[in-house]
């Protein structure tokens, strides 16, 4: 079946058009994380949830495949875990902490783009244990996410 392969071309989040709205965008919450690869995680009870910012989702456009680990995949700081395929690019998906993957988004299988019309709540992609809370000290918050993203442009 086709629509799971992972096309072999790369997509790089840095844009040439000006980027119109905050990289952050519709976020509810003020205690997300982000990485300099557009993850973010939030981190509840021991257990972060993790997704892309808007700002990646409106880069990558039109999401129509999610392809994540599977549950028990143990992760380290900026290891390859996914990727997600749009309608023009492909782009891998990097864990932000070190931590196992306890639970995938399965209703991404059937409407991937939860991905771009909620990426804060609904289109979260993995959750996973935290191992080593201090590794979030590393990771921006949002006011640090948003000049990271101006700095882009």
């Amino acid at each position: 079946e086709t629509k799971n392969l992972i096309r072999p071309f790369r997509f790089n989040f840095i844009v040439t058009a000006q980027y119109k709205y905050p990289a952050t965008k519709c976020m509810q919450s003020k205690t997300l994380k982000f990485t300099e690869k557009h993850e973010w995680v939030r981190v509840e009870g021991g257990i972060g949830t993790v997704g892309i910012s808007n700002f990646a989702q409106e880069a990558l456009g039109d999401v129509v495949y999610c392809g994540l680990p599977e549950v028990g995949t143990k992760l380290q700081p900026m290891e390859e875990f996914g990727a997600l395929e749009s309608v023009k690019a492909a782009s891998e998906l990097y864990s932000p902490l070190t931590g196992e993957v306890t639970e995938i988004n399965t209703e991404l299988t059937d409407s991937p783009g939860l991905v771009n019309s909620s990426c804060y709540e609904r289109g979260w992609l993995i959750k996973m244990t935290i191992e080593n809370p201090g590794e979030l000290e590393a990771l921006m918050d949002e006011a640090a996410y948003e000049k990271f993203v101006k700095s882009l442009e």
